[in-house]
């Protein structure tokens, strides 16, 4: 029993009448498996390092984006086939091979540990599913079809690339900075509350998308200076 690194094969999608319960984990500094070491085990791995994670990789070979991470010291390679063991001081685990065989029998070990577990291509073997994602700084807009069709996950994805580009990050990271000085100034939570909502209104969005992020932030400040704050 080996694992491939060939993209898994397609396997039945699940219901759409399913509900999955949509999160944000926070994994940093988490241990995390990934089950394979090919281009799909690629673009899973990369995003757990990017949140902060402890990536283990299990896979007789990995490749070459990988193997740089692998002598940067930013994950750990196990040169060999999957084993139970693997598994249990897991967080969180993606498998990532063509391996039926493979693919159950981690499944099986996941649930007996209580692992999160990603099988990709096959939403039967899974407790989560990974959406397709879009990230603007701390922006982050998840989509998911349930598994129906991921194709179509992305295509959404991608149109909304087109509407939220760097000026929403840049906003949000300035907002980030209003808000602690806000909750500095004043003591009124009812207040706070009332000036920060104003700064993300639906005016205020309307400025971001049309006119930019130096638009939308001379008419934050002049709402705040109007109530009597100064940055």
């Amino acid at each position: 029993m080996t694992n491939s690194l060939k993209k898994p094969g397609k396997s039945p999608r699940p219901s759409t009448n399913k509900q999955y319960y949509p999160a944000f984990l926070d994994i940093a500094g988490k241990r995390c498996l990934v089950i394979g070491g090919g281009r799909v085990a690629e673009r899973k791995c990369v995003p757990l390092l990017k949140a902060g994670a402890r990536v283990t990789i299990v896979s007789p070979a990995i490749s070459t984006l990988l193997e740089k991470y692998k002598r940067k010291g930013a994950l750990t390679h196990l040169e060999r086939n999957y084993r139970t063991e693997d598994i249990k001081s897991a967080f969180l685990a993606v498998v990532a091979t063509d391996s039926a065989p493979i693919n159950r029998k981690v499944a099986s070990d996941a649930g007996a540990h209580r692992v999160l577990l990603n099988v990709v291509d096959n939403p039967s073997l899974c407790n989560f599913i990974m959406p397709s994602v879009l990230r603007r700084g701390p922006l982050t807009i998840a989509v998911s079809s349930g598994g129906a069709s991921p194709t179509m996950a992305r295509s959404i994805r991608k149109r909304l690339e087109g509407l939220y580009g760097s000026d929403f990050s840049r906003y949000l990271k300035f907002l980030g900075v209003v808000r602690s000085r806000v909750m500095e100034a004043t003591q009124d939570k009812k207040k706070r509350g009332s000036l920060l909502k104003a700064l993300a209104s639906d005016d205020i969005m309307e400025i971001l998308f049309k006119r930019g992020f130096h638009a939308a932030r001379r008419e934050a400040l002049g709402r705040l200076q109007g109530d009597g704050i100064v940055l």
